[in-house]
């Protein structure tokens, strides 16, 4: 496993990996790695050549009293963990390597950025866009590998991808669990074992709708309330929204309409952490 922590070293060896015929995988990454990083991985070596993973705490992305000073740093680990998933570069660049000088130009996806994630973090896409952005151009043409846990993310960048004709395939990956249906996060370290218990009413809470769904119900906000009504019956979580939306567009419909899909959507705060997870579901 070969690790870079310059753009130019990088980009110039991967030209080269292009240049011989092999294609490239890309999983994106702020670190400290658990499974559902790996299984990003294990879907790239399904179809690509050459794997690579960016481990880079991006802080464009973090809004005033957020947790980037705090956010788990563990490289040394983390690139063994990478080198045993069967990862073939890291690219770890430091925040001067990435920012060379002050930042004028960003990127913003409008519209998609400007509910859930948009409202109750503001500037977070713009963030995350431009340091995607940034991170697609030194890598090159490939295929990008993102888990569904960050849906709205997922949605915005495959937005901006199109938009902007990045010549990345961006692929979408099913969300990694544990045994009592808990995301997997980075962030899940910061739960206390009475929070870890209480957490887990995020995905009873996704599963509840699910199931009002399957029963025939199709008014979307009785069923949004019916999920907040579960979160606020956990004392140590505190329900941030729910929301039930279109797939590709977010928007969210009144009534639910037989032949689609949807993607029922939570974040809440349990103790310190603040947690995401969404589930999909077809109307029959």
């Amino acid at each position: 496993m070969q690790v870079f922590t310059s753009k130019r070293e990088l980009r110039q060896y991967l030209d080269v990996v292009r240049q011989s015929g092999q294609t490239v995988g890309f999983v994106p990454t702020m670190g400290a790695l658990h499974r559902g990083h790996l299984s990003l991985v294990e879907t790239s070596q399904q179809s690509c050549d050459v794997h690579v993973m960016s481990i880079f705490v991006n802080p464009l992305q973090f809004g005033a009293g957020e947790d980037f000073e705090k956010y788990p740093r563990q490289l040394e680990e983390d690139l063994e963990k990478a080198r045993a998933a069967g990862v073939d570069v890291v690219f770890t660049p430091d925040t001067n390597e990435m920012y060379e000088t002050e930042t004028h130009t960003t990127v913003h996806v409008s519209d998609l950025t400007e509910r859930f994630e948009g409202e109750f973090r503001p500037g977070h896409f713009d963030g995350v866009t431009t340091v995607v952005a940034k991170l697609f151009n030194i890598v090159g043409p490939c295929r990008a590998f993102f888990g569904e846990k960050d849906f709205q993310q997922l949605v915005v960048v495959k937005k901006m991808v199109a938009d902007l004709d990045i010549p990345v395939e961006v692929i979408g990956c099913p969300t990694l669990r544990e045994s009592d249906g808990l995301a997997m996060s980075s962030r899940n370290v910061y739960l206390q074992p009475d929070e870890r218990i209480a957490a887990t009413v995020l995905h009873r809470t996704l599963r509840a709708g699910v199931a009002l769904i399957e029963a025939g119900e199709r008014d979307r906000t009785f069923i949004e309330e019916h999920m907040a009504s579960i979160v606020a019956a956990e004392p140590l979580a505190h329900l941030e929204y729910v929301a039930i939306v279109d797939p590709e567009t977010l928007a969210s419909p009144e009534q639910l309409r037989s032949g689609t899909s949807v993607r029922l959507l939570i974040v809440a705060k349990v103790g310190t952490p603040r947690l995401l997870d969404n589930i999909g579901a077809e109307i029959n």
